[in-house]
């Protein structure tokens, strides 16, 4: 396993990418050493553009190499890549159905210091909601590089999310496959099952080590937002009393509503709790500080686990 940001695993993929594939293309605006894409600039220089601090031409150049026959992996910090440019998003990406790959990093409060103007904490809620969009958040280094090369196999508008904090490895490079669409049972258990998503999978992983013994808990890997692994969803909520969402974005159009969705489709009904932004903005500390403060720590996965069980 490998210990490390997501945004290194989805720099060390394009790597790989641009030794395999030529027709892959990178696009930055104005921070590829803190988003990694840098790292494929140094090496294929001549299929690296750094668009500067102009997202929405980035988006748009994307989608124009795309309908060239390129692969584009149009990367900035979630807060620019979204919040600047919905419209070229919507109409040259998913309205067009180009094949571009939307890279969010330094997503969710985990940002931490850099304030609440740059932390991203609607961008899964926005890119749910477009149509053919696709949408990923790999939860370790090694997800995320895998994630990448998926994607630039993968025809059609794609999004992404990844962040700044290093985080400690889970799957093993050997026996790991990253699969669109499918989620990764990472423990099972039988009396609550937490689905959780990006950097919240660590946090969980560490609630259960203060659990202990006290419960045997399902962690499933909820790394493809959309399209969403209905079949596993139901699956462990069947083997399970309760159920947990456990993610770094507002508590409104994330992973929770997501379950949620299902559940009711399904008329299925369990005690059930969200991990997630209460529906505020935050503000600057360290991403421990703000985890703990705004409830996504794992000690508040521990007391949620707990209220639900009582």
């Amino acid at each position: 396993m490998v210990d490390g940001a997501t945004r290194d695993g989805y720099g060390a993929g394009l790597v790989e990418l641009g030794t395999s594939n030529p027709n892959v293309v990178v696009l930055d605006s104005g921070v590829s050493d803190s988003t990694r894409s840098k790292k494929f600039g140094d090496k294929f220089p001549d299929r690296f553009f750094n668009m500067g601090i102009s997202e929405g031409d980035m988006v748009c150049t994307a989608a124009g190499l795309a309908q060239a026959g390129k692969i584009p992996f149009a990367t900035s910090f979630a807060c620019f890549l979204l919040g600047r440019s919905m419209d070229q998003t919507l109409v040259s990406v998913a309205y067009s159905n180009t094949n571009v790959k939307l890279v969010g990093t330094h997503s969710g409060l985990a940002v931490g210091e850099d304030g609440p103007s740059a932390q991203m904490i609607v961008d899964i809620a926005y890119t749910r909601a477009i149509p053919n969009m696709t949408v990923i958040q790999p939860a370790d280094w090694e997800e995320a590089r895998q994630a990448t090369i998926a994607l630039a196999n993968y025809k059609g508008p794609a999004y992404m999310r990844l962040g700044r904090s290093n985080v400690k490895g889970i799957y093993d490079p050997k026996t790991y496959k990253f699969e669109i669409g499918k989620a990764s049972v990472i423990k099972q258990g039988s009396d609550a099952v937490v689905f959780a998503t990006g950097s919240m999978v660590e946090e969980t992983m560490k609630a259960l080590e203060q659990l202990g013994t006290e419960m045997n808990v399902t962690v499933v890997n909820v790394s493809t937002l959309k399209p969403l692994d209905e079949a596993t969803i139901i699956d462990q909520v069947g083997k399970n009393k309760i159920v947990i969402t456990a993610e770094d974005h507002n508590r409104i159009g994330g992973l929770g509503d997501a379950v949620c969705e299902v559940l009711m489709n399904h008329q299925i009904c369990k005690p059930f709790k969200r991990i997630a932004v209460n529906d505020t903005f935050a503000e600057t500390g360290s991403a421990s500080e703000l985890y703990e403060k705004y409830g996504l720590s794992a000690n508040h996965i521990v007391r949620a686990l707990r209220e639900v069980k009582a």
